[in-house]
């Protein structure tokens, strides 16, 4: 099992160019968000755009509309039910979140089919929280298309049958080639499977037990792997990213909230950005 450290972030987050614009770091959409969990795909399309996604749209619940723009006002909506709409914007997307706050009854299960039918080869599709649920409940195929899922131990139970005390590293990545997905298994030292490597992280603590942090992971995520053109790499420092920060976060925070960790991200990638190998030691 390799490890997770900051220099995988420092050889990711570079300077930006001087000629780039907006279209240039990449379009994300965030699926989810039911009339009683909108502050799930809030925190997850705020970190979208905090962790420095060139667009982020959110598709969601209309009641979600006012709360998220009063909060996030540099993203996009559209309504989550509005198949029309959907189909126009689906194939411009880089990166596609579903799952934050997306319920598991019917409509959710139909939102779900919906962006599983429209999503492209081309495209990155992360799979969290409830949509995680409805595929291991409903036995779902998955679309043919890069996807990540970031569970938690119990969700990887529902998804692949194996209990929290019989999750090796082995059979871990057993069940994740199975799937031909990469995962994100979140743990108190959260583990990475992607093809034939397993990845451990380095840093986290019980500051991130509170809820919406894997909400948050899941926006870093989705901005990492659409801007950054090494996807494995990308994925892997947005990881250790959300952590890091937490733990920083933490030296002054008995709990690093999530709006907390994404308001920090511009900061951390700036550090990251500036970063030279003699920065590196004892960091």
């Amino acid at each position: 099992m390799q490890e997770i450290t900051a220099d995988i972030v420092q050889a990711t987050i570079r300077p930006r160019e001087a000629d780039t614009y907006k279209g240039d770091y990449g379009h994300v959409l965030t699926v989810g968000g039911n009339q009683n969990y909108g502050g799930a795909i809030i925190m997850s399309t705020m970190a979208a755009v905090y962790g420095g996604a060139g667009l982020v749209t959110a598709a969601t619940d209309p009641s979600n509309f006012t709360s998220l723009h009063a909060q996030l006002p540099e993203a996009m909506v559209v309504d989550d039910t509005d198949v029309a709409e959907l189909t126009k914007l689906i194939p411009t997307m880089n990166v596609i979140v579903v799952g934050p706050g997306l319920g598991t009854d019917q409509q959710a299960q139909t939102i779900l089919e919906t962006v599983f039918d429209l999503v492209l080869p081309k495209q990155i599709l992360i799979i969290d929280g409830s949509a995680i649920d409805l595929v291991a409940a409903q036995k779902m195929t998955l679309p043919d298309t890069h996807i990540i899922f970031t569970p938690h131990v119990i969700e990887w139970q529902r998804l692949t049958g194996i209990a929290p005390d019989d999750q090796t590293p082995e059979k871990n990545q057993a069940a994740q080639q199975k799937l031909h997905a990469n995962v994100v298994l979140k743990k108190h030292r959260t583990e990475v499977y992607m093809q034939d490597q397993i990845w451990q992280n380095t840093v986290g603590g019980p500051a991130l037990a509170t809820g919406g942090s894997g909400d948050t992971l899941t926006g870093v995520i989705a901005a990492f792997v659409a801007q950054f053109e090494n996807k494995q790499k990308a994925l892997l420092s947005a990881v250790y990213t959300h952590s890091k920060i937490s733990d920083q976060l933490a030296e002054n925070a008995y709990v690093t909230l999530p709006t907390m960790i994404s308001h920090a991200l511009p900061s951390f990638m700036a550090q990251m950005a500036k970063k030279t190998p003699e920065d590196r030691i004892g960091f």
